[in-house]
């Protein structure tokens, strides 16, 4: 079983062309220069518009901070750490408002794959139906599969190819938001999904 292991400060934060916040590069598939899947963790500092991915589905979720309001191609979405993820369109017209102070936030881009960002629930079973998965842990723990692999908070732990199933049991089991589970599918391989 092909696992990584990339932990949020490990990955150099890169300034964002507007200079509202960084991003922390977490995983690009297949490469950084031609990526189709890409993981990344952003901290926002000011209010601003989103960068236009044409042809990407992008995830959103809220990690740290008070929350934001996104306001995508029109329609406003009020998102904290305790919402779910939100699935929107990479080329929409997209402007983040911070609700209150600063946010670090986790981000999934699609291009070419069928996937999705899902919350997780401490201790039980998820079976990806993908052809690779990960967990991006927002506390320590166990993450189950064929054996047991510890998790650092904050970290995310990528599979090459999915397992049949994946369990996350935090260390923290009180914690609002312990992780997220992410699957991608290329679509030549959609028979997998």
């Amino acid at each position: 079983m092909s696992v990584r292991m990339i932990r949020v400060d490990e990955a150099s934060p890169q300034r964002w062309r507007n200079g509202g916040g960084f991003t922390r590069e977490l995983l690009a598939w297949p490469s950084v220069e031609a990526w189709r899947l890409r993981v990344s963790v952003a901290d926002v500092e000011s209010d601003g518009s989103f960068s236009s991915f044409p042809a990407v589905e992008r995830w959103f979720t809220v990690l740290d901070g008070n929350g934001v309001e996104l306001t995508v191609a029109g329609t406003a979405h009020r998102l904290t750490a305790e919402s779910a993820p939100l699935r929107f369109s990479g080329e929409a017209p997209t402007v983040c408002r911070l609700l209150d102070g600063p946010t670090r936030d986790l981000n999934l881009m699609l291009r070419g794959i069928r996937g999705g960002m899902f919350a997780v629930s401490a201790g039980q079973r998820w079976r990806p139906r993908a052809v690779q998965c990960g967990l991006f842990a927002a506390v320590a723990g166990q993450c189950i599969a064929s054996s047991e692999l510890p998790v650092p908070a904050r970290s995310l732990l990528w599979f090459d190819e999915a397992p049949a199933s994946l369990t996350f049991v935090p260390v923290d089991a009180g914690a609002v938001a312990v992780g997220w589970w992410l699957a991608a599918t290329p679509q030549e391989n959609a028979a997998w999904a």
